[in-house]
């Protein structure tokens, strides 16, 4: 009886090595399923993404299981089923959201879930996040929160010599009259 030996294809360890490569840095990953998309289509959304700080990638989805357990991302397996395309969002992924549910109501794209911060998410909590203020927007709100109460003091006191100079102007004005 002869032993049983497993042969390795080494141009499958090159992809799954390559995309596990295009994986570094990325802190959350959005998939989604790309069918009925125009290649114009991908690359326009290709595009947009690259100005969020993300990219677009189409992957394979026994290579993509294999370098997310490389990972030690066990959660996502059950996203990578079908026709996958995984936005790899390198900054803020709540535009990269935004934007990719943008493009749902208006093409066939489909979210099916996300791996954002550490946790899996389904489609429906990937759009209530992607309707979260952004973190530059709520850096706006806090420094306008910030902001107001020094402002409303800065008008108080210019009211008051508003009022004064007017007032001097019309005990002026009426000095001139008589």
């Amino acid at each position: 009886m002869s032993d049983y030996t497993v042969k390795i294809n080494e141009g499958k360890k090159e992809a799954v090595a390559s995309i596990k490569g295009s994986f570094e840095g990325v802190k959350d990953f959005i998939f989604t399923d790309y069918r009925g998309l125009s290649v114009e289509q991908i690359t326009l959304l290709r595009t947009k993404l690259r100005n969020l700080d993300a990219e677009y990638h189409v992957v394979k989805n026994n290579y993509a299981k294999l370098a997310f357990r490389d990972m030690d991302i066990e959660t996502v397996d059950e996203y990578l089923v079908g026709p996958t395309a995984i936005a790899l969002a390198r900054g803020d992924s709540g535009v990269v959201a935004k934007e990719l549910l943008g493009m749902t109501k208006d093409w066939t794209l489909a979210v099916k879930g996300g791996y954002i911060d550490g946790n899996a998410f389904n489609a429906t909590q990937v759009e209530a996040f992607s309707k979260l203020p952004t973190r530059d927007e709520l850096i706006a709100k806090l420094m306008a929160t910030m902001n107001a109460p020094l402002q409303n003091f800065v008008y108080a006191l210019n009211g008051v010599t508003t009022k004064l100079v007017r007032t001097l102007q019309a005990v002026a004005d009426k000095k001139a009259s008589e």
